[in-house]
């Protein structure tokens, strides 16, 4: 009886843990956070100084002693201590420092991980202060959260591209029946951003002016002439490490980019290759959902329709599909429980 009363005041959190971004949805009131996954801690005593927008502030802008840095690294932890710490934060943010009850919390994974490094992520939401921890595949939580009905007996693909991972997979009948991770993501293309303009303008950006810059004028695909946009991109140069502006057109982007792109189109393509001639013919009439926040660089929908010739669209709300997911299937826990792994 004392379990059944706990069970009901105990809160139910759904974290979807990203590279770039995580995402808390409550049980009963939906997504209530949405911050950067960027975490500050002091360099002697490893203490938590800021989470999320705060400590993303002080990217790139830290004295010695404090350190700001993305504990998840293509998907997967890469510092579990600083992980617990930011898990410790949203839980608390949520459900109040002083718990009475343990919440149960959902957080999901990348479908092509280890189980180490599940294991990892299990250890970390415990760890932080969750009774029951329930891990659930990437791909399935985006499809869940996409309204794909992925309990028919038909096929559907989802793609769904993060800022540290592409996840293409192919669901039915509640699982995932083939799918490819490729760790490529957002953060990929920031970087080959940053890479392009060193070495074709002699000018050293920041993380957060390359993101600036994939935003505001990035292209999948080259753009019309009457199309074409310019931005102006502010750095140090790589000669007289002075400060100096330069202008860059959407072209240009586009040809940075373009390897981590075609890796995007070759993950979906590999997915494509592998599944059932069942399941092939449902895929060409529904064509491809694509989620994540990587998913809204503009024209990606388009590429990967030209490249395939396979429909793609973009779902309803790209950004917030694998958290609407992770949650939805925590209140719908006997529905997916086949395709959750606990601890």
């Amino acid at each position: 009886m004392t379990g059944e009363i706990m069970f009901n005041f105990s809160k139910r959190v759904g974290i979807d843990l990203g590279t770039a971004n995580s995402l808390v949805y409550l049980a009963g009131s939906g997504i209530v956070l949405n911050e950067p996954t960027v975490v500050a801690v002091t360099t002697d005593d490893q203490r938590v100084l800021a989470v999320g927008n705060e400590a993303k502030e002080m990217l790139g802008r830290t004295p010695g002693n404090i350190i700001a840095s993305r504990p998840m690294r293509d998907g997967v932890i890469a510092d579990y201590v600083i992980t617990e710490a930011m898990i410790r934060y949203f839980l608390d943010k949520v459900c109040g420092s002083s718990r009475l009850f343990k919440p149960e919390v959902m957080v999901c994974a990348p479908a092509g991980v280890t189980s180490v490094e599940k294991r990892a992520i299990l250890d970390a939401t415990l760890s932080a202060g969750a009774r029951t921890a329930f891990l659930i595949d990437e791909p399935l939580a985006a499809a869940i959260g996409a309204k794909i009905p992925i309990a028919n007996p038909s096929g559907n693909m989802i793609v769904d591209i993060g800022g540290g991972t592409t996840e293409a997979a192919v669901v039915c009948l509640g699982g995932v029946v083939v799918h490819s991770s490729v760790r490529v993501g957002g953060n990929k293309v920031d970087e080959a951003i940053q890479s392009y303009i060193r070495r074709k303008h002699n000018l050293i950006i920041g993380e957060r002016m390359a993101e600036e810059v994939k935003i505001k004028i990035g292209s999948a695909i080259k753009l019309k002439p009457n199309e074409l946009q310019k931005m102006e991109v502010r750095g140090r140069d790589a000669f007289t490490g002075l400060p100096r502006t330069i202008e860059i057109t959407s072209d240009e982007v586009t040809e940075a980019i373009a390897d981590i792109t075609n890796k995007i189109v070759s993950a979906v393509k590999g997915v494509l290759e592998q599944i059932p001639p069942e399941l092939a013919s449902d895929i060409i009439d529904k064509g491809i959902v694509m989620s994540g926040g990587t998913s809204l660089l503009r024209n990606l929908d388009k590429l990967l329709t030209d490249s395939l010739g396979v429909p793609a669209a973009l779902a309803e709300n790209p950004l917030l599909c694998v958290a609407l997911g992770t949650g939805l299937a925590l209140e719908n826990l006997d529905l997916y429980k086949r395709s959750v792994s606990k601890r």
